[in-house]
């Protein structure tokens, strides 16, 4: 198999595969002809560059085009392709270096100077040169033979529950993102579709392009970071017809703007982490539009999802139900994934380790309704013990959002020399709530009146065991570079 002789080459080259928007606004059309010649042109300075089938290439850009170019050359000539996001600081990349011993590196000149010396690298520069023919020397590299289970990607973990993995994904992980694409993501031949994750991250390597080409669809690709005031004047002006963004860009743009239909938008998609009901009505109400949940982490893939036609109304804030043909399992509380179901089940990590056992152990606690859609309650690690109660944070996060005050919310144990732990809620309000308060946050006392309304709040709308005994006020709470709560932070801050 080859993603570029069983896809793009598939397509008519006049199609439109991919739009891009810089950080100047300025929009361009790229056809599948512009892509399958420049990645073929790239393939071959690759090549002369020392590359080789089974070499690692690390990719340093933003959301540009050079970005899709590149993971289109490695693909065609069998090399693996290691996408990294551009925040990423110096030593995050000597890690990511030393753990893959890349041959090349491709980016931008700013992110490069932060590699360790000793990568060889191309610029912006030298792609704009490879690109053009009339300048370009190289031969092009050879259409590989390759086997499903020759190694196609690394995408490392996001960290939010310790130091980041690398995840090392198979040629079958390309092809196998079909399931996902009709059923999950779900755009049409034809439709624009908008994966707003950055490089670097699972959901922007699967979905970004490679999923709505699966299914017959362009994408966007926008080349500037989440700026709430300007992110649905985007959709609007570009004709977005699916949109795929993160629970947290969801809750600030429900909490931060003011939401007004989006004609040209069919459906919307997130993962990533569970999605506040509120903020599915907010949408709901404001644009006639459901956002769709889904499920999955960087070792699996996607593994659930509402599916287009689901009735959402009244299951607001599940992730779904497991998708067509793969087998999952609830055991201790647990989510499991049976392994040989999944069609983008990993190889292994860059270890060398690999998962040989039949259930893959997701560490989600959930639940299921009678109809089998399934309702994210925390991480095992996450779960708060408390006098004997179990308690999962995010539905005590969800009550908090609910809260007219409360922009967003992390909840965690904290201990507690009677009880074990008891419930701490970490808020950051919002701007009008909080400028009684002055600056800083931690102005706030301990009897101000707003903890005992927020406590008030959480033990009229669930058990009264779980509302938070302790409340912090913060500025922000710590996050990932894909947007996900790092709450083991906040624990270990904690302890």
């Amino acid at each position: 198999m080859n993603f570029i002789e069983d896809v793009i080459q598939r397509f008519p080259f006049s199609q439109e595969a991919v739009i891009t928007v810089d950080a100047g606004g300025e929009r361009e059309v790229h056809y599948f002809s512009h892509l399958f010649t420049r990645s073929l042109g790239l393939s071959g300075a690759m090549m002369a560059n020392g590359v080789r089938r089974g070499d690692v290439v690390m990719l340093l850009t933003g959301s540009r085009i050079e970005w899709v170019i590149a993971m289109l050359a490695c693909f065609r000539m069998g090399a693996i392709a290691l996408p990294c996001n551009t925040q990423l600081t110096a030593a995050d990349l000597a890690k990511r270096a030393a753990a893959t011993d890349p041959a090349l590196a491709i980016g931008e000149a700013r992110h490069l100077a932060d590699l360790p010396d000793g990568v060889p690298y191309l610029d912006m520069d030298d792609l704009e040169r490879i690109f053009d023919e009339d300048r370009s020397q190289a031969t092009p590299a050879a259409s590989a033979k390759l086997d499903p289970g020759d190694p196609a990607l690394i995408v490392f973990t996001s960290g939010s529950t310790g130091d980041p993995k690398g995840v090392v994904h198979s040629q079958r992980y390309l092809f196998g993102q079909k399931t996902q694409a009709e059923h999950w993501l779900g755009a049409r031949p034809g439709e624009l579709a908008w994966c707003t994750a950055a490089p670097g991250w699972s959901k922007s390597s699967r979905n970004s392009f490679i999923a709505p080409w699966l299914t017959g669809a362009k994408s966007l690709l926008v080349d500037e970071r989440f700026d709430p005031a300007t992110r649905l004047d985007i959709v609007r002006d570009q004709g977005v017809n699916v949109l795929c963004q993160a629970p947290t860009e969801f809750r600030i743009l429900a909490r931060r703007t003011e939401l007004s239909p989006m004609p040209s938008v069919r459906r919307m998609v997130s993962a990533g982490e569970s999605l506040n009901p509120e903020v599915i009505d907010a949408f709901r109400k404001t644009t006639g539009l459901e956002i769709a949940d889904g499920y999955g982490q960087t070792e699996t893939g996607a593994v659930t999802g509402i599916r287009p036609g689901d009735q959402l109304e009244g299951r607001e804030g599940s992730m779904g139900r497991p998708l067509p043909g793969i087998e999952t399992r609830i055991a201790d509380e647990e989510l499991q994934v049976r392994v040989s179901t999944s069609p983008t089940f990993f190889s292994r990590y860059l270890d060398g380790t690999s998962f040989s056992e039949e259930w893959w152990p997701t560490g989600d606690l959930v639940t299921a309704d009678s109809d089998g859609f399934l309702f994210h309650q925390g991480r095992n690690d996450d779960l708060i013990s408390s006098a004997g109660y179990r308690i999962g944070p995010v539905e005590v996060e969800s009550v908090l959002l609910t809260h007219p005050a409360v922009a967003e919310a992390a909840v965690i144990a904290a201990p507690d020399p009677e009880r074990g732990t008891v419930v701490k809620a970490v808020v950051v309000l919002r701007a009008e709530a909080d400028r009684d308060a002055g600056a800083d946050p931690g102005n706030r006392r301990s009897d101000d009146p707003l903890i005992g309304e927020l406590q008030q709040h959480c033990r009229e709308a669930t058990a009264p065991y779980k509302y938070p005994r302790l409340i912090e006020f913060v500025h922000e709470l710590p996050k990932t570079s894909s947007g996900k709560i790092k709450r083991a932070e906040l624990r270990a801050r904690e302890e």
